[in-house]
């Protein structure tokens, strides 16, 4: 089958107290495989995690915008995070071997769409274009469709395409705000400090202090070496969070259960559980329950060498029982090999080795993870 070209979103909203008004705004993107929904109700945002093709994805979007624009009101809104609209931030981002150019493409065609259907100005941001969400917080952009007065209860929504990113935020016990936002500051690629981070420091509800960061090189800057440099200064660290989904190679303790491609394994099996059950039969219905098992548990998978090792076999093992049970398309079989080689990306040398060993194999032979004992479910 010929491999299908995904897109990865990961739009925010603002609301997060409000469970029935986040769940219509999931339940409006249905049209794309609904990864993850991160509620947050000191920052009141919501994140959602979105992977679809390309005209799915678009259409997904779209029905989240809508019913954000209708459920929420900018004017009694309130929350420690910058915003400037009611979907706030829709990045397009790429995902196996999607590039940022066609993600490019989705979020002017998304923009373009926003505008003419829904009459909410739009700022392009991000790869390509001319504002960062810095200027457009900071009310140095004009919107590029619509405006320049914003809707008045809906606001504008910024979208663009960026890369992998890890949002992830550290509270920071025995600190003053002062000095924290000192150390946000210090910390940003922008003002000379490490690669690949940006940072700012809020207020919760508490008195508690927290260390919000976006880290957008998760190559160069994941979280363990963010962590290592905070310690580095003698900052005291509190628990540590990562927001919406992780990338399996950036994945700390924190990302456990939030890695991003073990979500899109879930996805492809709980796609096929949904095939299962429509098809009929007792054997499809009980694959159909066996799937939606092994969805939950991917979902759920700890970010430990072994447990990111044995969902890599899981992953892979997904495409043979799908097309076994005659449910498997391009789309689903795409997702399957997404999610295998993401989660078999992050394996560390020494993994890979203790592995080959084990199967009595070469170490070379590790990447195509052809163990005839895998199992998916």
């Amino acid at each position: 089958m010929e491999e299908v070209e995904l897109f990865e979103s990961v739009p925010n909203f603002s609301e997060g107290k409000d469970r029935a008004v986040i769940d219509s705004i999931a339940a409006a993107a249905e049209m794309a495989h609904v990864l993850d929904v991160d509620p947050d109700p000191d920052h009141h945002r919501a994140v959602v995690s979105l992977l679809a093709p390309r005209e799915r994805l678009i259409e997904a979007l779209l029905g989240a915008v809508a019913a954000a624009a209708e459920r929420i009101d900018l004017r009694k809104h309130a929350g420690v995070h910058p915003r400037v609209g009611a979907a706030d931030v829709l990045p397009i981002v790429p995902i196996g071997t999607t590039t940022i150019d066609a993600c490019r493409g989705v979020a002017h065609e998304v923009g373009h769409r926003i505008w003419t259907d829904l009459q909410i100005p739009v700022f392009f941001y991000g790869y390509g274009a001319e504002w960062s969400l810095a200027d457009i917080r900071a009310g140095r952009a004009q919107p590029d469709l619509g405006g320049p007065a914003l809707h008045p209860a809906a606001g504008a929504v910024c979208v663009g395409a960026r890369g992998p990113l890890v949002a992830f935020n550290v509270l920071l016990p025995d600190t003053p705000v002062g000095e924290a936002r000192r150390v946000a500051k210090s910390l940003r690629e922008s003002a000379g400090g490490v690669r690949g981070v940006q940072a700012l420091a809020f207020e919760l509800t508490g008195g508690r202090i927290q260390l919000s960061m976006n880290l957008f090189r998760v190559g160069e800057s994941p979280p363990e070496s963010v962590i290592e440099e905070l310690r580095r200064r003698g900052v005291h660290l509190g628990d540590q969070q990562v927001v919406g989904l992780c990338p399996a190679v950036a994945a700390s303790e924190a990302a456990s259960g939030r890695i991003l491609e073990a979500r899109v394994g879930a996805a492809a099996a709980r796609e096929g559980a949904r095939r299962a059950r429509r098809a009929g039969g007792d054997e499809l219905a009980a694959l159909g329950q066996r799937l939606a098992t092994e969805a939950e548990s991917l979902s759920a998978l700890h970010s430990s060498q072994e447990e990111l090792l044995a969902g890599a076999e899981r992953c892979a093992a997904l495409a043979p029982v799908l097309q076994a049970a005659v449910l498997l398309d391009a789309e689903l079989q795409s997702m399957a090999q997404l999610a295998a080689r993401g989660l078999r990306d992050a394996l560390s040398e020494a993994t890979r080795l203790r592995y080959a060993a084990r199967m009595n194999i070469s170490p070379a032979s590790v990447p195509a993870l052809t163990d005839p004992t895998a199992r998916c479910c």
